[in-house]
């Protein structure tokens, strides 16, 4: 790729996302992570959540589905580094927006740091906070 088709320091890419109870039961028997709070209702309603809630690394799973297939990441990126705050629960069959920001590009290394947020849009507040380092050579000098 040419110069000025890299993406430059400041750019901002948001997607929309939700996951099922199914996938949430999915997640629990891929990781063995069978906590009743993230997949039996009857339980988490005795909980301060009221019902299930969503395992915190499916949660930033979005991060590397979407890093990974689109911009500012996309096919051919590898993914080096995840720092993640998980701020808030998230719930299932809820709609809520990532957003990421490059940050910043080490020159020469065609390394980026992404500003790496999920947020519910109803209520403006951020889940789900961190940095992802990416390194991908035809979209970072």
């Amino acid at each position: 790729m040419e110069s000025n088709n890299k993406i430059p320091v400041g750019s901002e890419y948001k997607f929309t996302f939700s996951f099922t109870q199914d996938q949430v039961n999915t997640f629990a028997d891929l990781t063995g992570d069978h906590n009743p709070i993230h997949t039996d209702p009857e339980y988490a309603a005795t909980t301060r959540f009221g019902k299930p809630i969503i395992h915190g690394h499916l949660s930033s799973s979005v991060f590397t589905k979407f890093l990974g297939m689109h911009e500012p990441g996309g096919p051919g990126s590898i993914y080096l580094k995840q720092e993640t705050e998980y701020l808030r629960p998230m719930f299932v069959d809820k709609e809520y927006e990532v957003i990421f920001k490059v940050m910043n590009v080490k020159t020469g290394k065609h390394i980026a740091e992404i500003a790496t947020e999920v947020y519910d849009p109803e209520t403006g507040k951020i889940h789900i906070r961190g940095i992802g380092t990416l390194k991908n050579t035809a979209l970072y000098e």
